[in-house]
């Protein structure tokens, strides 16, 4: 397969923020410009291809400003380089601003290949290791290891080259994803996330990884999906499609989480028919016989995992003696390396209860996911039974849910919550 070349940066960012065909961005770009009264800067597809092309010119002061508004990047991180030199850190830029601490990480053109090709090997063991101390170390640890790791990954791409430059890249955009990841799922802070799945993106295309492009994409997707934001979410997971399609060998499995991430996002948005429907894909696709074999870091999901999908949107969708039958199985089992999804499932058993009228079985379930939060916490899990919480409200005089309130704001909790 023919590695992809142009502006990889500019493209990733296209197709992150949503817009799969260049056409898009260009119209985009002009709803910008209404949005910011610019009426002199149109934006022709002419304009976008020279951009994306492998030596994109300087754009115009109001096409910068277009392109900012509407990608949420600054121009060093969207592949352009201004002619009188090197990008510098521009502190006055509003992209900037808002992204405060992000941490910019502008992907190299072709490296010097000053550092031996072993060095890209011993990085990626490096990353490997990280992708397993994930499911156990504390997230606001682990994460400052991973960010680090990935800063040290961007300077020695640098200086890197051919095939081992590739390697490393390869290894750079699992740990950019690694932190999105903690970002959104473990801390619940969207906005770093998105531009840590920006970043991934960039480094991915620099490693022309297809598959790991999907996956990336298929994460971002989440972020809208998440905040009720349909069409945005997918429109990136159709992006994902495109790029699983153009990948080699896809597993089933990996195929079965796409219509799992489908079912999520749906089901966060209310479509909980269509989040069913997406669920029987992945059981049919899960279903089909042979597979290819996993990559390395797809360490995330398996046919547990997509059950546990399953119960929790039986469990919007009002279906209760299913989801509790189908979250039970997924809760049995579940390994013993499972510690986050095992709170979420827990939190999905306690709404259920909830759900039925059973305030003591919901307030049990729910201070077994508590001491699995006091052991390895995990934001995504408790927001589970926040929402429990405030569906209880019903029963606030009974025991149990006192007893739950207690351990929901004793002091370890309360400063974890307000920390994360």
């Amino acid at each position: 397969m023919a590695r992809e070349t142009g502006n990889i940066k500019l493209k990733a960012a296209r197709q992150h923020a949503g817009y799969a065909s260049q056409q898009a961005l260009v119209d985009a770009l002009a709803r910008a410009g209404l949005d910011l009264g610019i009426t002199d800067a149109e934006v022709s597809l002419r304009q976008v291809r020279r951009w994306e092309s492998p030596t994109p010119p300087w754009p115009h002061a109001t096409h910068q400003r277009l392109l900012e508004h509407t990608l949420g990047l600054p121009m060093d991180q969207l592949g352009f380089t201004p002619p009188w030199g090197a990008p510098t850190e521009r502190a006055s830029s509003p992209v900037r601003a808002a992204q405060g601490a992000a941490m910019p990480l502008p992907l190299p053109s072709p490296g010097n290949g000053t550092q031996p090709a072993s060095i890209a090997l011993d990085y990626a063991n490096v990353t490997r290791s990280h992708r397993r101390l994930y499911w156990r170390v504390q997230p606001p640890t682990i994460r400052a290891a991973v960010a680090e790791h990935a800063r040290l990954g961007l300077q020695l791409l640098s200086e890197m080259s051919g095939a081992p430059q590739q390697t490393l890249a390869s290894a750079l955009a699992e740990s950019l994803l690694l932190v999105g990841r903690i970002d959104f799922f473990d801390l619940r802070q969207p906005d770093d996330a998105e531009s840590r799945f920006v970043e991934a993106l960039q480094a991915a295309g620099a490693a022309d990884s297809q598959l790991l492009g999907s996956a990336i994409l298929a994460h971002s997707a989440f972020v809208p999906g998440w905040a009720g934001e349909r069409e945005g979410a997918a429109e990136r997971l159709r992006a994902a499609r495109v790029y699983a399609r153009r990948a080699e060998g896809v597993p089933a499995q990996f195929t079965a989480w796409l219509h799992a991430v489908e079912a999520e996002c749906e089901t966060r948005c209310g479509k909980h028919r269509e989040a069913l429907k997406a669920i029987g894909r992945g059981e049919e696709a899960l279903g089909e016989g042979a597979d290819a074999a996993l990559p390395e870091w797809f360490d995330w999901f398996s046919p547990v995992r997509l059950a546990a999908f399953k119960g929790n949107t039986q469990l919007k969708a009002g279906h209760l003696p299913q989801a509790r039958e189908t979250l039970l199985q997924a809760l049995a089992q579940l390994s013993d390396e499972a510690r986050k999804q095992r709170t979420v499932v827990l939190g999905d058993l306690a709404a259920v209860e909830a759900a039925e009228g059973n305030p003591e079985a919901a307030c049990a379930r729910a201070i077994e996911a508590l001491d699995q939060l006091a052991v390895t916490w995990y934001a995504a899990g408790m927001e589970r039974l926040r929402d429990l919480r405030r569906s209880m409200d019903q029963w606030s005089d009974l025991d149990c849910v006192m007893e739950l309130d207690n351990r929901l704001y004793e002091w370890r909790t309360t400063v974890n919550a307000l920390q994360r």
